[in-house]
């Protein structure tokens, strides 16, 4: 009875229209400022306030001191997952309606962060890479990471091996609620997004999920993933960094 009622307690936190906007707000795995959040969710920051206090009662939210200003971020992986798995159910329309998208909308699931890792078209493109070439192993049970993967791993300047003592889960799959197939999160996926920031190979949207691929990232991408985007057929007010149509991934 006690789980149940904690549950009806959760639900309750993340159903409220307003909530839901800032705990998506905050999937980013960025932390954001009352203030910030209040702006997301289009409510007074007293109100928003009154909200993030029940969230941060719940355990759903962690918050930081910092000066004068209060950022409050995702508690941990496991409130991310739940998020997401929300966001996953929630995209399954049968039959499906047609909607049109809005820019926004293609880039979010063109590529994304889910919380600390990759999502969208461009995670699972890095998924089925890696999976293909033997480096990792994906199922419905979990993630397993191969010796030829943590060798590609090592080189590609991930910490392969997560901290000691570190509760983290080091490799599994993640259902792409807009792919609606499997991306890599965990400590390997946390890595990998790591990684091809410090490359300079993504660049992340201030107010947003959405990540940018650069250049120099078309590039990396191309020749450590074997993930083209050079060919993709972007709308032309998106440019370089646009969106592709959905195609099966092509190998350098």
């Amino acid at each position: 009875m006690v789980a149940a009622a904690n549950m009806v307690e959760v639900a309750a936190l993340v159903g409220d229209t307003a909530r839901a906007t800032m705990l998506a707000a905050l999937m980013g795995g960025q932390a954001l400022t009352a203030s910030e959040l209040a702006s997301r969710a289009r409510i007074s920051r007293s109100t928003a306030s009154g909200h993030l206090g029940k969230l941060v009662g719940a355990r759903l939210l962690a918050v930081t001191q910092k000066r004068r200003n209060r950022y409050y971020r995702i508690a941990s992986p496991l409130v991310a997952r739940m998020l997401e798995g929300i966001k996953a159910v929630a995209a399954i329309e049968v039959p499906q309606r047609h909607q049109p998208r809005s820019i926004t909308d293609t880039r979010l699931r063109f590529a994304r962060t889910c919380y600390d890792h990759l999502a969208g078209y461009l995670g699972v493109a890095i998924a089925d890479a890696l999976v293909g070439k033997g480096h990792i192993v994906l199922t419905d049970d979990g993630g397993e990471v191969t010796a030829s993967g943590m060798d590609f791993l090592s080189a590609f300047g991930a910490v392969p091996v997560p901290k000691s003592g570190s509760r983290r889960i080091f490799c599994r799959p993640c259902l792409d609620w807009s792919e609606r197939r499997y991306h890599i999160a965990g400590h390997v996926g946390a890595e990998i997004h790591r990684c091809c920031l410090e490359r300079g190979w993504l660049r992340r949207d201030r107010d947003t999920r959405i990540v940018r691929i650069t250049p120099a990232g078309q590039i990396g991408l191309c020749k450590t993933f074997g993930v083209d985007l050079s060919g993709s057929r972007a709308p032309a007010h998106l440019g370089l960094h646009g969106v592709m149509n959905r195609r099966p991934m092509e190998i350098c």
